[in-house]
């Protein structure tokens, strides 16, 4: 906290950016809900982060395809890269967006669908237990500050309302068909500013 911010709050820390109810809905993400999703196992609460990248098409940033992929409205029609992924039935918890903007399609206590094969620490099925973050972007070029920013921030809010968490990237829990986020990720910046929020 800098001078300026101390003065105007009296020194007391700023009311965090996001907050994760009991539902698993987040205060601060703009929603628009996915009907790709179904229950968690019984057994089954969040321990994990899971950090994508996506951009459709790919390399372009900005657009509503990714929004229509979720929802299931892409049109095949629209890109010739499209008419290989719009019949998929995918989803993620949470889009980071290039200017920082979070947008939740599924609530944090319903499984979301993106992980698909996967496996970490010896756990197969990884959506049953994860949250999936993806982060509009490519393997190879840099993130943005503010996506550094709002995945921290949310980070620390899944961390209020589940507990520390541990976090992993798509390539690491599907090895062979996966890898993403890929190098331009800086995960040592992300664990520093997600600070507690991680173990």
């Amino acid at each position: 906290m800098d001078e300026y911010e101390k003065a105007i709050t009296g020194g007391a820390d700023p009311a965090p950016r996001f907050l994760v109810d009991i539902a698993g809905m987040c205060s601060g993400a703009r929603w628009v809900p996915s009907p790709h999703h179904d229950l968690r196992p019984d057994d089954a609460g969040v321990e994990l982060l899971v950090i994508h990248n996506i951009s459709l098409p790919p390399g372009e940033f900005g657009g509503p395809h990714i929004e229509e992929l979720f929802l299931g409205r892409l049109h095949p029609g629209a890109h010739p890269y499209f008419a290989g992924i719009a019949a998929l039935r995918v989803s993620a918890h949470f889009l980071v967006r290039r200017d920082g903007e979070v947008v939740q399609f599924v609530p944090c206590e319903l499984r979301a669908w993106h992980a698909g094969v996967s496996s970490w620490q010896g756990r197969e099925k990884c959506n049953d237990f994860s949250v999936g973050i993806e982060l509009e972007g490519t393997d190879d070029l840099a993130y943005e500050d503010a996506q550094y920013e709002s995945l921290a921030a949310l980070a620390r809010a899944l961390s209020g309302r589940y507990g520390p968490l541990a976090a992993t990237g798509h390539s690491d829990i599907a090895p062979v068909r996966k890898t993403d986020p890929g190098p331009a990720f800086d995960w040592a910046r992300f664990r520093r500013e997600a600070g507690g929020a991680l173990r």
